[in-house]
């Protein structure tokens, strides 16, 4: 069996419903760049073991794990214990690389470890907890049991309730001298999949297809390869990511991750579902976690965490980028979210008044509407800029706060509808209507875009909203979020490297995204 790089193989677990059904499954794995196979029986409707493992096992294009995995240890299995041991032994004999067998049978089946070794067939044991991930002294007398029962390869697996259990098992994981495999289920156990390669462990799962999977939070096997580059990953590796609730829709680590390996930076960037920011920064306080980007609703609070924060950040107060400093580990705040929308609303006003060497947004009024992170950092960059900015917002006690803060004025939902700005007006959307599934909605009317000569819109789910598509119609210079969160990206790589970010591969990657 070929050993990846770092030494993490990319498993793929076969859920198939028949023998037939499963060795096709195997090339597939394959063709997507396993390099071991999980054959798991219990999920095969009818199987006769002295004909159907002979089909499985001779032959067979990669390495495999063979799991008869019972209903009491999450599995499919309800029969007969006795049948399925024997099924397994049978899979040992007949020269399977790896089998499975839970802490609990391990008593039972292996009574004789020279027996074992004579099959050259090595035993995974494992112990999985579809409830809690238990402290780290539960975890290490857990492990002392698996390696007592004769395990070749050590097999635990915990369920987060929130992402900072996690690193109990990073922290285990690095510490195992022997091959060990140890992962976290749920929506909140991601990054153990992800970052396995990192803290040492021996596979980590991928499964063919979305759909497929054998577990809660698996991801497929080409997002661990195309998107996350697992096979780059080591020791070595800076950890950056997405801190927010949600994250799973966010098109961050597919062009961050490919920006590193562009420039041959040893990065990887994962999703971070966070509850609390400050429970999540505290407790993956280590210089592998090196940088975060921060999106909703954590901007407000993130800035908090900080122990620096840049003077732009400080006065919209939010972050969207924190960067660990090297030199001391202090974790330092920014806001790219501003330079990247006013850098491209510059931009297209440039196209209407041409370059006069001062900014085109200067004395223009600026219509914000939305009154959170990306309405606040929108509204500080307008009036640094010397905008006169108006803040619109559903909750109006809130745009008036804002506004009073920067010396603007607020205006109520109703009242933007018939707000009569000055010629050459500029229009900044910052809230979700419009965004993916909902594009059918618009946060104004198309009779009130005619006063405007340039609208902006932060939503790039579509990248043009059904706002942009009548303020086009209407007259004005359109700008997409697409150049915002591609500005905002941009920025953000370069405080995380220190180096310019490949500009044109990461607006490429998020086109074809989108």
């Amino acid at each position: 069996m070929e050993v990846s790089e770092n030494g993490c193989h990319l498993c793929a677990p076969l859920v198939a419903k028949s023998i037939e059904e499963m060795r096709e499954q195997m090339d597939a794995a394959v063709s997507q760049g396993a390099d071991i196979a999980e054959l798991r029986l219990d999920h095969i409707s009818h199987i006769d073991p002295s004909v159907d493992l002979p089909l499985l096992l001779n032959g067979r294009p990669l390495p495999v794990i063979v799991t008869y995995r019972p209903i009491w240890e999450g599995g499919e299995y309800t029969g007969d214990e006795d049948f399925r041991l024997k099924t397994l032994r049978l899979a040992m004999e007949l020269g399977a690389d790896f089998i499975d067998v839970e802490l609990k049978a391990a008593p039972d089946f292996l009574p004789s470890l020279q027996e074992k070794k004579a099959a050259g067939c090595k035993i995974i044991v494992s112990n999985h907890n579809f409830e809690t991930t238990p402290s780290s002294e539960t975890i290490g007398s857990l492990i002392a049991q698996i390696l007592s029962s004769g395990a070749d390869v050590v097999k635990f697996v915990t369920t987060a309730q929130t992402i900072t259990d996690v690193a109990r098992v990073f922290q285990i994981l690095s510490r195992c001298q022997g091959p060990t495999i140890a992962l976290v289920m749920g929506q909140y156990g991601l990054i153990s999949r992800l970052l396995s390669p990192k803290y040492g462990g021996f596979l980590t799962f991928g499964s063919l297809a979305s759909g497929k999977e054998s577990a809660s939070g698996q991801p497929t096997l080409s997002d661990l390869n195309n998107i996350y580059g697992l096979r780059r990953i080591n020791r070595q590796t800076k950890v950056y990511g997405l801190i927010g609730k949600p994250v799973g829709h966010s098109k961050s680590p597919l062009i961050h991750n490919a920006a590193f390996r562009e420039i041959g930076y040893d990065g990887i960037y994962v999703p971070f579902l966070v509850d609390n920011v400050k429970d999540f920064l505290d407790t993956y306080n280590t210089p592998d976690f090196a940088g975060f980007s921060v999106t909703i609703p954590h901007k407000e609070a993130a800035l908090k965490c900080c122990d620096e924060v840049d003077p732009l950040a400080k006065a919209i107060g939010a972050v969207n980028t924190i960067v660990r400093r090297k030199s001391d580990g202090k974790l330092i705040g920014y806001n790219t979210d501003c330079g990247g929308a006013i850098s491209a609303i510059e931009d297209g006003l440039v196209g209407i008044t041409g370059s006069t060497g001062e900014s085109p947004l200067k004395g223009r009024c600026f219509v914000v509407i939305g009154a959170g992170g990306a309405g606040k950092a929108l509204a500080y960059g307008a009036r640094d800029k010397g905008c006169k900015v108006f803040i619109a917002n559903r909750n109006y006690d809130r745009a008036k706060l804002l506004a009073d803060s920067l010396g603007g004025e607020a205006l109520s939902l109703e009242q933007l509808n018939t707000f009569q700005p000055p010629r050459g007006a500029i229009l900044a959307n910052t809230t979700s209507v419009g965004m993916h599934p909902n594009i059918s909605e618009t946060p104004l009317a198309k009779d009130a875009l005619r006063n405007y000569s340039l609208v902006f819109d932060a939503v790039y789910t579509p990248i043009n909203t059904r706002l942009l598509r009548e303020a086009e119609e209407c007259g004005a210079v359109i700008v997409s979020g697409f150049e915002m969160f591609a500005r905002q990206a941009i920025q953000q790589f370069l405080h995380f490297t220190g180096v310019g970010a490949p500009e044109q591969l990461m607006r490429d990657i998020l086109v074809r995204s989108l």
